[in-house]
């Protein structure tokens, strides 16, 4: 646990330091962000479809490495497992467990996981997420370490977040073949979490999704 808060102090400082480059505006750091994108993307060889193409069947054919880009909010999504259960239906709410691995892809380096760090490996994020006849709005409890390193006060789920749950089951590990949902997102700043909001880069995120209960 106290490598888990030495990290996380570390971080922060960091993109407290990120944030005070006050010589480059907001455009410049947008060309920079979509530029990191855009290198990440021809660098994995990332076949890109359109929402259109995507939306006759909702997949993304993992072997031909396809992610679709929803165009009206610049993320990438990559359907890895759809999952057991069922979407999260409207009107209704429900807890979800994910185990996630965010990486800076300005700097192309791990910056957060409950998977692969030291003390948060047994501690999925937990977060409350209501269906609004298609809009999705959730909230982080304040145990998971997305709020803990990135909340400053606020336990909302970046949007980027919610995108999956449109095309993704979320059920549990009940029977032998039972699987969790598994996305992989691009997540430009606007749709992410604080510190990203504020420097303006993007995150590729690995996210698993697990219905609480």
């Amino acid at each position: 646990m106290r490598k888990l808060g030495f990290l996380c102090l570390m971080l922060i400082g960091l993109m407290m330091i990120a944030s005070c480059n006050d010589e480059e505006t907001y455009a410049d750091q947008k060309k920079r962000e979509k530029a990191a994108i855009s290198k990440y993307i021809a660098d994995s060889a990332v076949n890109v479809i359109s929402e259109e193409e995507f939306l006759k069947d909702t997949t993304t054919d993992v072997k031909k490495n396809e992610w679709v880009l929803f165009e009206s909010s610049g993320v990438y999504m990559q359907i890895v497992r759809r999952g057991s259960g069922k979407p999260l239906a409207y009107g209704e709410s429900e807890t979800v467990l994910c185990r996630f691995t965010e990486r800076n892809l300005l700097t192309d380096s791990v910056q957060l996981s409950n998977v692969i760090f030291p003390g948060a490996s047994q501690m999925p994020d937990k977060m409350s997420v209501t269906n609004y006849s298609g809009t999705f709005r959730g909230s982080f409890d304040k145990s998971s370490l997305m709020y803990r390193v990135y909340g400053n006060g606020s336990t909302t789920v970046p949007q980027g977040w919610l995108v999956p749950l449109t095309f993704i089951n979320l059920g549990r590990y009940i029977n032998a073949d039972d699987e969790i949902a598994k996305v992989r997102l691009i997540v430009p700043h606007d749709m992410g979490q604080t510190y990203a909001v504020a420097s303006v880069y993007p995150c590729l995120y690995d996210i698993t999704y697990q219905r609480g209960r």
